[in-house]
């Protein structure tokens, strides 16, 4: 493959050498890079927990070359002046690409709707209150109408407040055990169902971020059989991990939506293969080690997930035979640029160079010292996994290279 100006100018074998930089790909397998839809950089406002700069370079680490970030910063970038101040700052200190979601509303919080006209505009991607779920149907309604009519996706966080109850876990057996107060399956599908409806009715695209249930799954499936314009995301915790797998009061385990039950999790994973769910996306959401420390009931709620993602899914999905490499490959980087009209996912002449290089043998254990992200809040920190990133190329330049 042949880089010449950011672009990827030839794809074959021999071809004839007249750059000053040649990668040995020698046993490695390319893919388009991947792309991220839903993390958190957590500046301005929280840079104790990660920066654009070290946020971007785990990114470039787990071998993403997109990712979208959220909003839920302080200041919110609710207006014009300070979405192009961080639109700007995405630019200066970021090594990969970095979309940006604007807010849903001011502070996040209120129903008072942002300038969806002017944001859209100055560079805004789309818009998400993410962090918190939008308790108002009027003002989700009137969201969506202000989405649709500048062509947008709404990234929806799916909690309905009032059966959320101050839970920290799932309801279930395991926070029975635990003595922990927990979230039931409805805070998510009960909000869920009431969104489909609207996206129904005002034709915006409308994106599930975290899907973590059965019924939620089924939600999506129905609708999408209906012709609404849904896409919708999974995280690799969701798919990997269940609450039957928590033994103690561990906050490297709570997360929003919580860990549900094996037939939640088997249901996402069957849904990932059927389409239902278009993508994965990891919720990147580092915390400091004293805002993840003690108990469940008082931690933070998240986990990071751009430095693992790859490695642990192709070990527990790919190399079992429960997923193909391509379609785990299409989960991460084509599908998420087909539903965002991303120019990027796919390897071809003429295509901007983003491209990850993969060595699929390759045994590592999962060593939070050698992460880029400013957060190590992960339970799965000492898994033994297959299958890592090589080498990361955004836009023609290498963003990370493994030092072999």
């Amino acid at each position: 493959m042949q880089i010449v100006d950011g672009r990827i100018a030839r794809i074959g074998h021999d071809l004839a050498v007249q750059d000053d930089q040649v990668i040995d790909g020698t046993g490695l397998t390319a893919a388009p890079g991947f792309i991220d839809v839903h993390v958190h950089f957590r500046e301005p406002g929280f840079t104790r927990k990660e920066t654009i700069k070290t946020g971007s370079q785990a990114a470039a680490h787990g071998g993403y070359t997109t990712v979208v970030a959220m909003p839920n910063l302080d200041p919110v970038p609710d207006n014009i002046n300070d979405l192009k101040q961080l639109l700007d700052k995405n630019r200066t200190d970021g090594v990969v690409h970095i979309e940006q979601f604007a807010p849903m509303t001011k502070a996040l919080t209120t129903t008072d709707l942002v300038d969806f006209t002017a944001l859209k505009q100055l560079g805004a991607l789309g818009f998400s209150n993410d962090g918190k779920g939008v308790q108002d149907a009027q003002t989700m309604l009137q969201a969506m109408q202000d989405a649709a009519k500048v062509n947008a996706p709404i990234a929806a966080h799916i909690e309905d407040e009032s059966l959320v109850n101050h839970g920290v876990i799932n309801a279930g057996p395991t926070a029975t055990k635990l003595g922990l107060p927990g979230i039931s399956n409805e805070s998510e599908s009960s909000q869920l169902a009431r969104d489909l409806q609207l996206a129904a009715s005002t034709g915006v695209h409308y994106h599930a971020c975290h899907i973590s249930t059965r019924q939620s799954v089924e939600l999506i499936r129905h609708a999408k059989a209906a012709g609404v314009n849904v896409t919708a995301e999974v995280s690799p915790h969701h798919l990997l991990l269940d609450d039957s797998m928590i033994l103690r009061d561990d906050p490297m385990f709570k997360m929003n939506p919580p860990l549900r039950s094996p037939e939640d999790r088997n249901a996402l994973i069957i849904g990932l293969l059927d389409g239902t769910l278009d993508m994965i996306a990891t919720d990147h959401a580092p915390h400091t080690q004293a805002e993840k420390s003690g108990s469940m009931a008082t931690a933070a709620f998240g986990i990071v997930g751009l430095e693992t993602a790859f490695s642990l899914l192709h070990t527990h999905l790919v190399v079992p035979g429960i997923m193909p490499l391509t379609t785990l490959i299409d989960k991460m980087s084509g599908n998420p640029a087909r539903a965002f009209h991303l120019n990027a996912g796919e390897l071809s002449v003429g295509q901007v160079a983003d491209i990850t290089l993969l060595d699929l043998n390759k045994q590592t254990t999962i060593d939070p010292t050698t992460w880029y992200s400013k957060g190590t809040n992960s339970p799965f920190i000492g898994q033994t996994v297959t299958g890592m990133v090589h080498t990361t190329i955004v836009a023609g330049h290498i963003a990370y290279q493994t030092e072999d």
